[in-house]
This record gives structure tokens, C-alpha cells and sequence, in this order.
């Protein structure tokens, strides 16, 4: 059997529901999950159960939901190349957690460094914050999954899932594929325009944070044009000392794919205005057909509902399979 013929590898990854998805969504994930979708056999989550560890409205949380699939295929997913569906709509999601929860050490939660930092910024945490990656190693784990795209900050999650599915299969016999991690290149992590040593958000209602993919071209351009950067006047790969300059020419590069070189040579002689101007062009270029694309779906509301049924029902099969021959390996059923 040639490369060529060898059987697809799985992929699953997923976004939450919650905030507005921006240019980071995009550039860190969904461009490179579309461009890398025939490869494999994909699923595609909106990961509703994991938005619920904060506080949300359902109305939003429902409409959000629907507007996360749709932006997955405005933006270039294929329905013959992966499945699209809401995590909630399969139940072996949170069935599986359960079983994962009894064979993983608190120690191993108490490690991850998001819980830490979230949980520093609020009053009372809610127990779904701290089994988090449980939850999310059983999205990984039902399906076979072999890769998982995800950003830097999601990297020591998948980790934990790998270290779940071992602990697993050694307790228990040969039960889940041991995924491994793959992080794109370039665009992984954009930053926030107004500051750009955090990380941009979803949820940051705050103005010139981020740019949103259906913000209209007058709002994104004006959120890049006040983009924080420095007084060195100069135009450099140097994230320590011109974090601004540096996320600026990531978005750049990430969506032209453009080498560092190519990248800073496009720009010699020039200010930071004419950076700031090239990229605001570059950045509605990118999203105008997606929000083309996102507004003529929209307008059938039932359109995107039946997708997502679809979707369900063609990889449920997959998910019950699998929790069940997790129930067998742990003597809750025959």
C-alpha cells in the first residue's frame, strides 16, 4: 500500500459559542483547517458544553452557536471533508467525561495553568472550570482522533489528553488512540490591537480590541489604524521589545504566508502608518467574502439547523461506539 493509500487520519478540533469569533479564530484555526481538510477525516465541534463554565445567556448562547457554524463554513469548510455539529447534541460528550473523571488525578487538573489563571480572576468557581480538560479529552478521545489543531495555549490540554487515554489503556486494555498536537505555523496566537501582550478575545466587548470577522470594513480598518506599537520607529520580527509591530506583522504574514524575510522587506523604508494601512486592506480582503458568504446562509433560517442535524447523525455512530466499548473495558456492560 502507497502513501497515497494509506487510510485518512482523524482530526477533531473545536471553538466555544461564546463572544464574537475575530481574526485570531481564523488565522489560528479555521484558514488552516480549511486548507488542510482533505487530508484527513475531520470533525469539527461547536463546543457549547464548554462555554456553559462561565455564566450565559441561552438565547445567546443558542443564536452563537449557529452563527460559530456558520462562520466555519463561510469560511471555507467542506461538508464532504468533515462533519459540523453543537457538542451537546451528542450525549456520549458528557457520558464519557464521567468515566475520564474517575481515572484522573485531581493532581493533574490542579496543574493546568488556564483553570490557574481563570480562576484568579474570579470570585467562586464553578466545578465545569476546574474538569474542563476531562471534558475535552473525552471530545478528543470519542472519535479516534489522531491530531488535534489547537493554539499554544490549548497545547498542555491535549497533553493531559494524551496522558488520560494512557493512563486509560493501561489500566483497562487497548481502548483510545493517543492523539498528538498539531499548532500551525505562523498566526497561532494574535494578540489584542489595543494590548498586544495579551492574547486577542472573544469576549473583550472592549473598542479596537479585536476584528471580528462580520465587523463592517470602516470598524476593522479603524481598529488597526489605532493599533498600539512604540515610538522605535522601526519595523522588526521582535515580540519582546515591539509586541505591537510584531502582532501586526503576524497578521500579515499569516494570512499572505509570506517568510519573515519577504514580510520585513515589503515593508523597508516604511512607517507605521503604511504597516498599519497594508494590513487593514489585507484584513477586509480576507473577511469580505466570508461575511458574503455568512449573510446569504443566514438568510434561510433553517438552513444551517439542518447541517448541524446532519452532522450529528452522521458521526454519532462513531461517539456511542466508542463510549460503549469504554462501558464494556470497565465492566458496566457486556
Amino acid at each position: 500500500m502507497t502513501e497515497t493509500q494509506l487510510p485518512k487520519k482523524r482530526v477533531f478540533s473545536g471553538i466555544q459559542p461564546s463572544g464574537n469569533l475575530h481574526i485570531g479564530n481564523y488565522l489560528g484555526a479555521i484558514k488552516n483547517w480549511a486548507a488542510e481538510q482533505h487530508k484527513y477525516h475531520n470533525v469539527f465541534c461547536i463546543v457549547d458544553l464548554h462555554a456553559l463554565t462561565v455564566p450565559q445567556d441561552p438565547a445567546e448562547l443558542y443564536r452563537k452557536s449557529r452563527e460559530v457554524a456558520l462562520l466555519y463554513l463561510a469560511a471555507g469548510l467542506d461538508l464532504e471533508h468533515c462533519a459540523i455539529f453543537i457538542q451537546s447534541h451528542i450525549p456520549a460528550h458528557s457520558e464519557l467525561t464521567w468515566l475520564l473523571n474517575c481515572v484522573t488525578p485531581i493532581g493533574w487538573l490542579e496543574r493546568m495553568t488556564q483553570f490557574k489563571d481563570k480562576s484568579l480572576k474570579q470570585e467562586s468557581v464553578g466545578t465545569g472550570l476546574f474538569d474542563y480538560p476531562v471534558l475535552m479529552a473525552a471530545d478528543i478521545l470519542l472519535y479516534d482522533t489522531h491530531y488535534v489543531p489547537v493554539g499554544e495555549d490549548q497545547k498542555q490540554h491535549v497533553e493531559l489528553t494524551r496522558d488520560i487515554a494512557q493512563s486509560f489503556n493501561h489500566h483497562y486494555g487497548d481502548t483510545f488512540v493517543v492523539p498528538e498536537v498539531l499548532i500551525p505555523k505562523a498566526g497561532a496566537r494574535v494578540m489584542g490591537l489595543d494590548e498586544p501582550t495579551a492574547k486577542m478575545s472573544k469576549s473583550s466587548d472592549k473598542q479596537g480590541h479585536a476584528l471580528r470577522l462580520l465587523d463592517p470594513p470602516n470598524v476593522l480598518k479603524k481598529s488597526i489604524m489605532r493599533a498600539t506599537t512604540d515610538s522605535l520607529n522601526k519595523i522588526a520580527f521582535d515580540r519582546e521589545n515591539q509586541p505591537g509591530v510584531y502582532n501586526l506583522l503576524n497578521i500579515y504574514q499569516a494570512i499572505t504566508g509570506d517568510s519573515e524575510e519577504k514580510t520585513i522587506a515589503e515593508f523597508d523604508g516604511k512607517g507605521y502608518g503604511n504597516l498599519k494601512k497594508t494590513v487593514a486592506e489585507l484584513v477586509i480582503a480576507t473577511v469580505e467574502p466570508i461575511q458574503q458568504r455568512y449573510h446569504q446562509m443566514a438568510a434561510d433560517p433553517g438552513y444551517i439547523d439542518q447541517i448541524l442535524q446532519e452532522g450529528a447523525d452522521r458521526i454519532r455512530p462513531i461517539a456511542e461506539n466508542r463510549l460503549q466499548v469504554t462501558q464494556e473495558r470497565m465492566g458496566l456492560r457486556k
